[in-house]
């Protein structure tokens, strides 16, 4: 686990390589469970932010997330075929505070696709039992946000490519 102390390491300039910890990891999935949700961010073809929480953000690997998206026909696939930069968003009521940035793609495997359905919290497969939805795969650039405080003040995340 990253630990930095705001006094003795300074940030700036601060990156380990990105590979998720098993307590980012946990975060995410467990994520709809535990009331938190991830907020994505799109950009629409049109230059126009778009914000969505997604119930079924998961970790698909060390440095990648994956989403299972139900309306094919939605503005989320339209402004990612446009624009694969996307940003997440995990907040709880207090901490941790965590910001995903990365470039997101269509899985268009059937191997993959079921990975990412099957991964998904059952209410999110509940709500798509014919499976008709995208599956997406994100791979993170960067993961950056405070974990938790300890007794010597936060405890930062800072992960990047």
């Amino acid at each position: 686990m990253l630990e930095i102390s705001p006094i003795a390491t300074p940030l700036k300039g601060f990156a380990m390589s990105l590979i998720l910890t098993q307590e980012i990891k946990d975060l995410v999935n467990n994520g709809l469970v535990s009331g938190n949700p991830l907020l994505l961010a799109v950009v629409t073809p049109e230059n126009k932010p778009v914000l969505s929480f997604r119930g079924s953000t998961q970790v698909y690997s060390d440095d990648q997330l994956g989403l299972w998206i139900r309306n094919t026909a939605g503005g989320t696939i339209e402004a990612l075929r446009k624009n694969p930069n996307v940003a997440m968003m995990y907040r709880s009521a207090t901490t941790p505070l965590l910001q995903f940035q990365g470039r997101a793609r269509i899985a268009t495997d059937a191997a993959e696709r079921n990975r990412v359905f099957e991964n998904s919290p059952e209410r999110e497969r509940n709500s798509d039992p014919e499976r008709k939805g995208n599956a997406l795969i994100i791979d993170l650039d960067k993961v950056e946000g405070v974990l938790r405080f300890g007794a010597d003040g936060p405890v930062f995340a800072k992960l990047a490519r």
